[in-house]
Order: C-alpha cells, then structure tokens, then sequence
C-alpha cells in the first residue's frame, strides 16, 4: 500500500536545517551577535535581529566520488614548464587600488535570528559562579523517584524481573510439577508394556497434570509494579544584589554605563535562572532599596558614602535572605569617588559580612571618555585591591565607553571550570 501525503508543509519546515546549520557556525554567529550588540540599546537585544558573517562560514563540506585509478591530463598551451618544474611565485601588485568596475567579492551572508536564538547565542557560556546551596522549603518543583513496588499501576510500569521472580518463588514452594517431569512420564508410559505399571503412570500423570493446571505459571498475586512517589526537588536559590552609585560625582555617561552593565546582568539572570531574586539598591550619601523602574530610571543626585549601601545590603540579607539557604551576589557599579572618611566603614561591612556571605562580588569602575581615562588610584579601587588579596571571590573590571560594557560583563559572568570555582 502507497500513501501519498498531500498535506502543506509547515511554516517552520526549515527549522531543523536552521538548527543544524546555528550548530555549524555557531562559533561566527556567536562573535557575529557580540559584534551586534556592542552598537544596540540594551532593549533591542531582547528583540533579536539581523548578524552577518563571512560567506565562506556558510560553505559546506561535501563528499563526491572520484574518477579512480591513474590517469593523465593533456593541457593545451603550455610551451614553457615541463613535469617538475617549480613555478615562479607572481610579483605581488601591493595596495594598488582597483579600477571601479574591476574584480568580484562576496557579500557577507546575512540572516535574521530570533530573540531565542540571539538571547541563546548572546548568554552561552555565561553563569553564576560557584551556585551550590540549596533549600527545600519553598521548592515548587517535584522529581518522581523510584518508591519500591505495588500490585496495581499502569501497563508501563510493570516490573517484569520482579514479577517473574515472585511467580518461581510461589511455584517452587507450592511444588508445581516442572514439564519436563511431566514429559518424561508420558515418555515412559510410551513404551511400559506392564498394564498394572501403566494405569500407575496414568494416574500418576493425571495428578501432576491436575496440580499444573491448579498452579498457574503467573498468577495475578504475582504481578508487581514499579511505585514512584514524587520528591520535592532541591533548587537553587540565588539573589543578586545591584549596588549603584547615582551621586553627584557621577556624570551622565557614567551612569549609562553602569545602567547598561545592569540591563545586561537584569537578562542574563531573568533568562538564565528561574528562581533568582534580585534587590536593587542606589545610594547617594544615604542607600534605599528601590524597584526596577525607579532604579534604571528615576534621577537622583548628592553626596557619596558607599557604606550606605554596604549597611541596606546587610540589612537585607539579614532580613530576608540567610546566608545558610541562599547563594548571595552582589555586582556594583561606582565611578570610584568615595569619602575619605567612609572608607574604613565600607572596609569593615566588606569584610566582616558582606564578602563572608557572597559567593561572588563583582565591581564595576566607570568612567569618563577613553581620552580622559579613569585615575587608576581611585579611592574604591585601591580600596578593593588592597581587599582582593584575601578575598580572591571580589572581581574588579573598568570601563569608559559603550563598547566595553559587554566584553567586561563576559569576563565577570563567564562559565569557569570547576576547579577554578571558588568556595
């Protein structure tokens, strides 16, 4: 019988080639959507988009049959080389500019991604470092496990080994006659030519026959089946603290960079985990925990203490998130400026409990233009570093313009190996 299926093919018949293909070139398309979201606004990236590669990313390799054997070739008009000749490498024309009309190139092969593919491409190899702890009692997941066996389910879940060894269990204790016994009596009766041993055997062969029939080989009692019971299932708890500066000291561009560095962090965390909480708080001279819109949006303006925002986090954690259930992060972003006498404050907070209950603390340093470079003995800075020696978990990055915000941000996040993790 032949079936010829007249159905229109889907919208997405391609879809399988288009992953193939993602998973060939990922390496061109990856640096492809790094490249692109240097010049986005961070909103855009949720959105997908154009990327173009090099064509020659797209060509395939095939395989062709040969002709086989050896053979010769006769090409016309060669007067000068012979066979072993070595030819002469052509004089290089060096940067002489071609003539309009002269010569032919390859575009780049452009393609449009889907906001799943570009969030996919852009967040690969990023993670949280070191996500270890864990806390059951608020876990909305559950993970069926094995829970021994019972004599009801589902078909599916038949426990064919169990089973089986239940049922020889019950007939070797209730001696159910084995077929062979059975046959090698009738056997016998075959060829008995005594009549009084012969009606010995007839009956004796009715018995185990009886007892055979009276004995299943599987009875229902048999019948087992694999049990699950569902457990709840550990999942990792993580809050991501964004600490930022929203001082006088810190000029528009400043707090640009810092907004985009925590856009990037607000998708990578909302993309990549599912329960992640994440507490923003902005500090002048004084720190307030604030909601998204009035952290990336609402202006702020005075003096700096960075110990403001050090004692709301600790509050916070305090509060609401104990160190012995939750994974803590903190990522914050500063221009530096602090005041003198505050910075023994933000020491102690740093060490004596930030730092003690973070699995990893990330700082950010902005600053102005890259022809006017941030001072590098700026007061957090050489705070930080003096800090770093004995708290390896502190990660410290500068930036000064658009471009860099990515490649800083990857560096921070990136997936490290195990052993590199720290505790």
């Amino acid at each position: 019988m032949h079936i010829v299926d007249r159905r229109l093919n889907p919208g997405g018949k391609s879809l399988e080639n288009r992953q193939r293909f993602l998973r060939r070139a990922k390496a061109l398309v990856q640096k492809a959507v790094y490249e692109s979201s240097q010049n986005r606004d961070i909103q855009d990236i949720l959105n997908g988009g154009e990327v173009s590669i090099p064509i020659d990313g797209t060509e395939e390799p095939r395989l062709h049959r040969g002709a086989g054997g050896k053979q010769e070739h006769i090409l016309p008009g060669n007067k000068t080389f012979i066979e072993g000749d070595i030819l002469p490498r052509p004089e290089s024309r060096g940067g002489r500019p071609r003539e309009a009309g002269q010569g032919s190139g390859e575009d780049a092969f452009r393609f449009v991604l889907t906001r799943e593919e570009f969030l996919d491409m852009f967040l690969d190899d990023l993670e949280l470092p070191d996500l270890a702890k864990r806390r059951l009692a608020t876990t909305d997941q559950v993970n069926p496990v094995r829970a021994g066996y019972s004599v009801s389910g589902s078909p599916a879940n038949l426990a064919v080994t169990r089973t089986m060894r239940l049922a020889m269990m019950r007939r070797v204790a209730l001696k159910r006659p084995k077929p062979e016994t059975v046959a090698e009596l009738v056997a016998e009766l075959a060829e008995c030519t005594d009549e009084e041993r012969r009606r010995a055997l007839e009956e004796e062969i009715k018995l185990l026959e009886s007892k055979v029939r009276r004995i299943p080989y599987i009875d229902p009692i048999d019948i087992r089946y694999r049990r699950f019971e569902n457990e709840p299932k550990p999942v990792a708890q993580a809050v991501m603290f964004c600490l930022m500066d929203v001082s006088g000291s810190m000029s528009e561009h400043m707090k640009d960079l810092a907004k985009r560095f925590y856009m990037l962090l607000y998708i990578f965390l909302t993309r990549q985990y599912r329960r992640v909480e994440i507490v923003f708080i902005r500090h002048t001279d004084t720190a307030e925990e604030v909601d998204e819109e009035t952290f990336f949006r609402s202006p702020a303006t005075g003096g700096t203490q960075v110990s403001s925002a050090m004692e709301a986090m600790r509050r916070i954690v305090i509060d609401r998130y104990p160190p012995s259930d939750w994974n803590i992060y903190a990522a914050q972003a500063s221009d530096g400026d602090n005041a003198y006498s505050d910075n023994a404050a933000t020491a102690t907070l740093l060490t004596d409990f930030i730092l003690p209950a973070c699995q990893y603390f990330a700082y950010l340093e902005v600053g102005e233009s890259r022809s006017s470079p941030i001072v590098s003995g700026s007061a957090l800075w050489s705070l930080y570093e003096r800090i770093q020696r004995e708290w390896p978990l502190l990660s410290m990055r500068k930036v000064t313009d658009r471009s860099q915000i990515y490649p800083v941000f990857h560096e921070l996040f990136q997936r490290r190996p195990a052993e590199g993790k720290v505790g």
